[in-house]
């Protein structure tokens, strides 16, 4: 009888979804995200916001909610280390069977939780995403990013990240619960994760239905078309390890796929 219980207890815990939120100064956002993610019909998740040495109010906002739900968890880096190593963080310190990410200006659908973890136990995957809308920071409607390729190989995903970092999902089960990170770089970090989940054979999914929302911010590290050229090449050369002619083949079709998006 006590194993059948200790058994129910690790089943829960594995079923358990952790919400990693890096956050940097978005006392704008930052309750927005929370709400998008108290509303979710999928209810057995944990959140954690690592705080990378926000100066603004944003703590101040978080911790409102932290004694009203025990599944909202607080971290504060003692200096900013960036959102590489916060999300890392938040990784390690999780403690669910899925890791899922969100940044803290943007939203998520209330279904998109319960819909995902379905679609990734149907297709029996490590890591799924999905389509998302991009809003401005007024949360207007900007335009609709799709999904077109639903099983993007490594090469594809070497021509073009075509997985937005909010609609991730991680399944640590399908992976032996060998938890793995992203590479210490100050953006395309996300994209070094999923291409290292790619070369571990592990399987990948798309779903076409648009479960959250982006928001678009000038003056963002991933606003800037130069600094995201600039990592994106690193990516390749120092993370990935691939060729210089290799890369300067993907930095052009990583271009031309940035141009289609923003067309």
């Amino acid at each position: 009888m006590k194993a059948i219980k200790i058994q129910k207890v690790l089943l829960k815990m594995f079923e358990l979804v952790s919400v990693i939120t890096p956050m940097y100064n978005s006392e704008r956002f930052i309750e927005e995200t929370i709400q998008s993610v108290l509303k979710q019909t999928y209810t057995n998740w944990e959140m954690l916001i690592i705080d990378d040495g926000s100066n603004d109010n944003s703590i101040e906002i978080v911790k409102k909610y932290l004694q009203a739900n025990k599944r909202i968890k607080l971290i504060s880096n003692e200096i900013n280390q960036g959102a590489a190593l916060s999300r890392n963080i938040g990784i390690e310190k999780s403690n669910g069977r899925y890791l899922a990410f969100l940044d803290s200006d943007d939203i998520w659908v209330p279904s998109k939780l319960e819909e995902q973890i379905k679609f990734m136990n149907d297709e029996k995957v490590a890591l799924s995403f999905s389509s998302y809308e991009k809003i401005d920071e007024l949360g207007e409607h900007i335009k609709n990013i799709r999904v077109i390729n639903t099983k993007p190989s490594y090469n594809d995903l070497l021509k073009s990240n075509h997985i937005g970092c909010l609609t991730a999902i991680i399944d640590l089960k399908v992976m032996n619960f060998k938890k793995i990170y992203m590479p210490n770089i100050k953006t395309r970090h996300d994209h070094g994760l999923w291409l290292a989940i790619l070369k571990k054979g592990f399987n990948v999914s798309g779903n076409t239905k648009i479960l959250a929302k982006y928001r678009h911010r000038a003056g963002s590290i991933s606003f800037s078309k130069i600094n995201s050229a600039y990592y994106q090449w690193k990516l390749y050369r120092e993370i990935e390890k691939v060729n210089i002619f290799s890369s300067i083949y993907y930095m052009f079709c990583w271009g031309w796929y940035g141009f289609l998006k923003q067309a």
